[in-house]
């Protein structure tokens, strides 16, 4: 495990690649896998530290940025260290939508506005458990967002029928938000 002190080296690496110039190019950064840190994004969109949950947004936005998703599971990535951290559902939640002309635009818990499109959709799946949808965005580079219930309610009343289902469209996609009932 890697101790504390990786942590603000993870976020002065990540202030000094974000400059003011947007998303750090985590896909172009190819590190040696440098461990596990204990950092854990909860089900509920708190990032943990050593069990801690991190109480300044500005640093959990930083952390954010450098995030990637690599076949075996979620890193914080700087061009020197990789490291994996624990993710229990997905590493952001939809907590805002609004409308910009045809378009639905989200707002992530970190900051990101998506805009829902071919290239950042929509989709639901059914929990096999308890049978409720889960509704999640595609952020980026595989990064997705759980939609919130309350912003899923919103969509389902934008919604449109078409052929028993519940449609959904922004700019040209459209997206299925399930059966209607």
């Amino acid at each position: 495990m890697a101790q504390s002190g990786t942590a603000d080296g993870l976020a002065a690496a990540a202030a000094a690649a974000q400059s003011g110039r947007g998303l750090p190019p985590v896909h172009l950064w190819h590190p040696a896998h440098c461990g596990d840190i204990d950092i854990r994004i909860r089900v509920d969109g708190v990032w943990m530290h050593e069990g801690s949950p991190i109480g300044r947004a500005e640093l959990v936005r930083l952390f954010s940025t450098i995030l990637r998703l690599d076949p075996d599971g979620y890193h914080l990535v700087t061009p020197a260290e990789k490291l994996r951290i624990r993710v229990e559902d997905l590493p952001f939640r939809a907590v805002l939508m609004r409308r910009e002309d045809d378009r639905l635009v989200f707002t992530t818990d970190v900051g990101d506005e998506v805009t829902a499109g071919t290239d950042h959709p929509v989709t639901v799946t059914i929990d096999a458990t308890t049978g409720e949808p889960r509704p999640a965005l595609h952020v980026r580079a595989g990064l997705q967002a759980r939609i919130t219930r309350a912003v899923f309610y919103d969509l389902v009343e934008a919604a449109e029928p078409a052929g028993g289902r519940l449609q959904l469209r922004s700019g040209d996609a459209i997206f299925d938000l399930g059966a209607i009932a």
